[in-house]
C-alpha cells in the first residue's frame, strides 16, 4: 500500500479508519487518549518541488479534516515552543481502533520522511476516586455545615443542585469537549512509593483529604486554565497525563507553581517532560513548523 494519502472526492476516505471487519475497541465508559509529538525534516522539505509541496500541504490538510468527521472523536494541532518537539496532536475519542489508524495517517500526512515520532502519551479518560460522595454532601454539608434537615424544602433543593453538578462534573471528566484555547501544555506524574512518601500506602481517607486540598488550590484557577487529568496505569510509562488549556502562559506557570507547594504535589508526586503547543488549523501550522524563506 503507498503510503502517500490521496483523497479522492469524500475527504473521509482514509482505508483502515473505519473498517467494518473490524469490532470496535470501546471502553466500559470514557474515551481514549493520545499525545503526540513530531519533529519536521525540513531538508527533505526542502528538496520538494512546488508541486510536491503543495500537494503535501493538501495531505496534510485533508487528513486533519478527515479525522475530525469521525465519530466521536477530537483532534487538536499545535506548534510546540522549544526544541522538544516541531508539532504535536491530541487525539480523544471512543474506538481505539478510528484513533490508532488516525495515529497512523498524522504520521505520513506530509509525506514519507517528512515528520519522525519523538515522544507520545497514551491515556484514557477517567473518574476520580476522590469525588465528593452525596452522602458525605449530605453529613458534612448540609447537614454539618448549613444545618439543613432532611425531607425539608432547602434540604431538598440543596441535594438536588449538588447531584446535578456532580453529574455534569462526572461527564465532563469522561466526556470531555477540549477547549480551543491557544496554550496547550501537557505532561505527565506519577504518585511516589518510597519510604515515607508512599501514595498507595496511606488510608483511602487519607488520600482523600489530601486530594480535596489540591483540588481547591486548582479552582482558584476557574477561568483562566481548563484541565484534562488521565489515567494510564497499565497504559504507558507513568499514571496520568495532565493537559492545560489557557489563554495566557502566565496562567500555566501560576497554577504549576502554586501547586508544587501543595502537600500532593511536594511530598507524593514526580513529573515528566512539559510540552508546551500553541493551537493552530493546518496551513498557519505548516506555515509555522515549514516557514518558505524564499517568499
Amino acid at each position: 500500500m503507498s503510503r502517500i494519502l490521496h483523497f479522492p472526492g469524500d475527504a473521509r476516505r482514509i482505508s483502515g479508519m473505519s473498517d467494518p471487519a473490524l469490532p470496535p475497541l470501546v471502553p466500559a465508559e470514557g474515551l481514549h487518549v493520545l499525545h503526540l509529538f513530531y519533529d519536521v525534516d525540513a531538508e527533505v522539505w526542502e528538496d520538494l518541488t512546488p508541486g510536491e509541496r503543495s500537494a503535501a500541504r493538501d495531505r496534510f490538510r485533508s487528513t486533519i479534516s478527515a479525522i475530525r468527521t469521525q465519530p466521536d472523536t477530537q483532534l487538536l494541532s499545535f506548534a510546540v515552543v522549544g526544541s522538544k518537539a516541531d508539532l504535536g496532536f491530541m487525539l480523544v475519542g471512543k474506538d481505539l481502533q478510528t484513533l490508532n489508524a488516525a495515529e497512523k495517517r498524522l504520521g505520513l500526512s506530509l509525506g514519507p520522511g517528512l515528520l519522525t515520532p519523538v515522544y507520545s502519551y497514551f491515556s484514557m479518560t477517567e473518574r476520580s476516586e476522590y469525588t465528593t460522595s452525596e452522602e458525605d454532601y449530605v453529613a458534612k454539608t448540609l447537614q454539618g455545615e448549613k444545618g439543613l434537615q432532611p425531607d425539608t424544602e432547602e434540604f431538598n433543593d440543596a441535594l438536588q443542585e449538588f447531584r446535578e453538578r456532580m453529574d455534569k462534573y462526572g461527564k465532563d471528566r469522561l466526556y470531555p469537549n477540549l477547549a480551543d484555547w491557544p496554550v496547550v501544555c501537557f505532561y505527565n506524574m506519577t504518585k511516589r512509593r518510597v519510604p515515607e512518601q508512599n501514595w498507595y500506602a496511606l488510608p483511602f481517607e487519607k488520600r482523600k483529604e489530601l486530594m480535596g486540598g489540591h483540588a481547591r488550590v486548582g479552582r482558584q484557577w476557574a477561568g483562566k486554565i481548563r484541565q484534562l487529568i488521565t489515567g494510564s496505569t497499565g497504559l504507558d510509562d507513568e499514571e496520568w497525563g495532565v493537559t492545560l488549556f489557557a489563554k495566557d502562559t502566565y496562567d500555566v506557570k501560576g497554577i504549576v507553581y502554586q501547586m508544587r507547594f501543595d502537600e500532593v504535589s511536594a511530598v507524593y508526586a514526580d513529573f515528566g517532560p512539559f510540552y508546551i503547543g500553541l493551537q493552530l488549523a493546518p496551513d498557519p501550522l505548516i506555515d509555522r513548523v515549514l516557514p518558505d524563506f524564499s517568499a
